[in-house]
């Protein structure tokens, strides 16, 4: 599987540009993930960290879910993908999971990110967010979401560089 990544535009408006970057660091993620085996991708390739490739996806899935579907949506009785206990560090253990699930569950909750972002009126709509007991934009959503994608995008060319030593993009 090839993942097609498109830049974003060089000019555009404050949805359009963060609409285009959170897709393009969504693609990067996916193109760390290219072409590895489920067993590459469940490498702990850089020791002592037990992160791996497929730990990352099934993170950004919950995060996704979590900022688009619980706060912003307001789905507050939707438990975590991999947690009804709401424990995010479950997903971290990509010890048998496969990349079909992983991506299947991932790009399941990028479309419900999409949707709701597509639907909201304005980036000014808010949601609750009930770990920070404070109500956040949906522009802040969406620009936590570019920094949580682009620090675990530099994450996964650590790994994926120590897993067969591709580099770059």
């Amino acid at each position: 599987m090839t993942t097609e990544r498109i830049g974003p535009p060089l000019v555009g408006g404050e949805r359009e540009m963060l609409r285009a970057f959170l897709d393009y660091h969504r693609a990067t993620l996916a193109m760390k993930c290219d072409g590895l085996s489920d067993e590459e991708l469940r490498r702990r390739s850089s020791p002592p960290s037990t992160l791996t490739l497929l730990s990352l996806v099934r993170h950004m899935a919950e995060v996704e879910r979590t900022w688009f579907r619980i706060v912003i949506n307001g789905e507050t009785s939707l438990p975590l993908v991999w947690s009804e206990e709401m424990d995010y560090q479950v997903a971290y253990d990509a010890s048998s999971a496969t990349r079909s699930e992983a991506f299947a569950a991932w790009q399941a909750e990028v479309e419900h990110s999409r949707r709701i972002e597509r639907e909201a009126e304005s980036l000014d709509v808010t949601g609750h967010n009930a770990r920070w007991g404070q109500d956040v934009s949906l522009r802040m959503v969406m620009l936590h979401m570019l920094h949580d994608y682009a620090r675990h995008n530099g994450h996964a060319d650590f790994l994926r560089e120590a897993i067969d030593g591709t580099v770059g993009a």
